[in-house]
């Protein structure tokens, strides 16, 4: 045997050995790094994974808190939840989503719009939280579904609560609705502001006192399993729900307020000139609130939207019209404050006038002319030519700060949305938006309330109000009270006072004042219809506000029966009563009604007898002359005079 062959025994051993020392090391090192990293995960960072893990297998699901209610001042229900029940579907437990949507629509009515707003939620939720499908599930549904539930697998019925509106149309514009919250409401919102919730005030009191109303949102927490399937509930902690809001509507008024325009399209304000309080706002026609509260469908929208008498517009805040011959008590207020007239100057009105080295003719509505006016006269029988002097005398500029003073011009920062400032000119404004200088007839148009001045039913009540009120006032509001849902503690919202109108002689309050009573109680005044038998002592003023000029060869008056309808004239009211001490202030427009003393004066009195008497005692006797359409003069102006009062 060759020598190079034998077997080296020792070696083999020595390696064998380092081998398995080194293996040995090897595997202990292996073994105490995963010793090492068990205590870092078990010991060290224990709180820390624990937490991770409870955060996997607990959810936490917020509830939405109850939405507050809304009542008149007497506590009648103006907006409250209804108990509703709720279809929904587990998008994870349906294989194939179309097929079930088919089937359900022989059970239960789906509209092209619930299916389409389903499908958008199923993309933005988990696939396994319920989707809503529809709301407020007829009892006649509800039967259908019961019987063949078991068919339908991944859908079920939950019972909620949905908003209801006990008033429909008469309260929708001042309480408005509640809608599904949008993108944009979602982005504008502080974070986990709207937690839970799929409803928010879109119009009217709903929306202006959101936050107030929506209360604060709860939560349940749930077990869930890795897939995130909730599977049982570990704890539940309840939110706090909306205050309710007491308005300071009288729900009775409301309702007589829009009784009383009948067929005709306007607004009615009142309020309480003590304090501010709005006793009733109707802009009419009005709307079904309920239409909105689960997504309006397509036609509908469209339908309401393009209607030429547009009823989703709040003419009582937003409409602006020619205020006519309403201001006339507030112009001569400014005439005895600035010292042009005195009560007893007078003006010979021979039915028309004109301005030095103008051919143009201003007349008044009365085209035989009233003869000799004082300032009494001039307001009760409302005579045009007495305020063209008056006018001519005052002058633009201080024509406008009387004015706006009062109230017109500029919001009123009502606690409502989308008010509209109105306007009432001046040189500047005419210059600034036209690049025109102001010219003096334009001064007489002013004067009647007529030419650039817009204001809405709201800016006009409140100028009645501070004229009843010696130059006193507050900011018009319409929520009276809070109360706390669970405590039922009742916190009053204080009054709002204004800066108090001061004249340099406070006695011209009443001497205007008195002329107003004369307009409804002394022979001859444009009112008198009203105030003949009434029980109570109204200071007033009624107005006709042309929507079309009239050419200066026409040599009377153009009938109501021969004037196209959405040209003829709107009729206007203000007054406020009992005279003496004052408890309602009150403006009227009824639009392309004609006559503001034959019209609206009567809308304006049963208004005032349901405050005050608690009933209507007032009579109008005949009918409204006409039916109102589109509004679509309502914001326009023109430069010429009253008709007729």
């Amino acid at each position: 045997m060759a020598l190079g062959s034998i077997k080296n025994l020792h070696r083999e051993r020595e390696a064998f050995l380092a081998r398995a020392l080194f293996g040995t090391f090897f595997c202990l090192a292996l073994t105490g790094i995963l010793i090492a990293r068990l205590f870092d995960l078990q010991v060290l960072q224990s709180a820390y994974f624990q937490s991770r893990a409870n955060d996997n297998r607990m959810r936490v699901m917020p509830v939405a808190p109850v939405r507050g209610l809304i009542y008149d001042r007497h506590g009648a229900l103006l907006a409250q939840n209804k108990p509703a029940f709720m279809l929904e579907v587990v998008p994870e437990q349906v294989k194939e989503m179309d097929a079930l949507l088919e089937r359900l629509s022989s059970v239960v009515q789906l509209t092209e719009q619930d299916i389409a707003r389903f499908k958008d939620r199923v993309r933005k939720t988990p696939r396994y939280r319920p989707v809503p499908l529809r709301n407020n599930l007829t009892m006649e549904e509800l039967a259908r579904y019961e019987l063949d539930r078991y068919d339908f697998r991944g859908v079920d019925v939950s019972a909620g609560l949905t908003r209801n509106y006990p008033l429909g149309a008469s309260g929708a514009h001042i309480i408005g609705y509640v809608g599904g919250i949008s993108e944009k409401e979602l982005s504008e919102a502080p974070e986990n502001t709207y937690e839970g919730l799929s409803l928010v005030g879109k119009t009217g009191v709903e929306k202006s006192h959101e936050d107030t109303l929506r209360g604060k949102s709860g939560a349940k927490i749930i077990e869930a399993n890795a897939y995130g399937r909730p599977l049982r509930e570990l704890d539940y902690r309840r939110g706090y729900p909306g205050r309710n809001l007491y308005l300071s509507i009288d729900s009775k008024v409301q309702l007589v307020a829009e009784q009383a325009l009948g067929e005709l399209d306007g607004a009615v304000v009142a309020i309480d000139p003590r304090s501010g309080e709005v006793l009733a706002l109707v802009s009419k026609p009005g709307f079904d609130p309920h239409l909105f509260i689960e997504g309006i469908d397509t036609k509908t929208y469209k339908a309401l939207s393009s209607d030429p008498k547009r009823p989703l517009f709040n003419r009582a805040l937003q409409g602006t019209y020619p205020p006519g011959s309403t201001v006339k008590p507030a112009m001569a207020m400014a005439g005895l404050e600035y010292g042009v007239v005195t009560p007893e100057d007078g003006v010979y009105c021979r039915g028309e006038m004109t301005l030095p080295g103008s051919s143009r003719k201003y007349r008044c509505h009365k085209r035989t002319g009233h003869g000799f006016q004082d300032m009494v006269g001039g307001v009760m029988r409302s005579c045009d030519i007495y305020f063209y002097e008056l006018a001519i005398k005052l002058g633009i500029d201080r024509m406008h700060d009387s004015m706006t003073r009062l109230g017109l011009g500029h919001k009123t920062e009502v606690d409502l949305p989308l008010e509209n400032a109105g306007l009432f000119p001046s040189r500047e404004w005419k210059l600034r938006r036209r690049k025109e200088q102001w010219y003096p007839g334009e001064t007489l148009s002013i004067g009647i309330g007529q030419g650039y001045t817009l204001t809405t039913p709201l800016q006009l009540a409140q100028m009645t109000a501070r004229i009843a009120m010696r130059g006193k006032g507050f900011k018009p509001h319409v929520v009276y009270a809070t109360q706390d849902a669970i405590t039922r503690e009742v916190t009053r919202v204080p009054p709002e006072p204004l800066e108090a109108i001061e004249l340099k002689d406070n006695h011209n309050w009443q001497r205007v004042i008195d002329a107003m009573v004369d307009v409804a109680h002394a022979p001859g005044g444009t009112a008198t219809r009203i105030g003949r038998d009434s029980p109570y002592r109204i200071a007033a003023k009624t107005g006709t506000a042309q929507v079309a000029a009239m050419r200066q060869d026409e040599k009377k008056a153009r009938s109501l029966e021969s004037t196209p309808l959405h040209l003829r004239d709107h009729a206007l009211f203000v007054a406020f009563a009992p005279a003496e001490d004052p408890k309602i202030a009150v403006a009227v427009i009824a639009e392309h009604a004609g006559h503001g003393g034959a019209v609206a004066a009567p809308i304006g009195r049963q208004v005032m007898d349901m405050y005050l008497l608690g009933e209507v005692r007032y009579n109008p006797g005949a009918p409204a002359p006409a039916t109102s359409v589109a509004p679509a003069a309502a914001g326009g102006h023109v430069h010429s005079e009253d008709l007729e009062d």
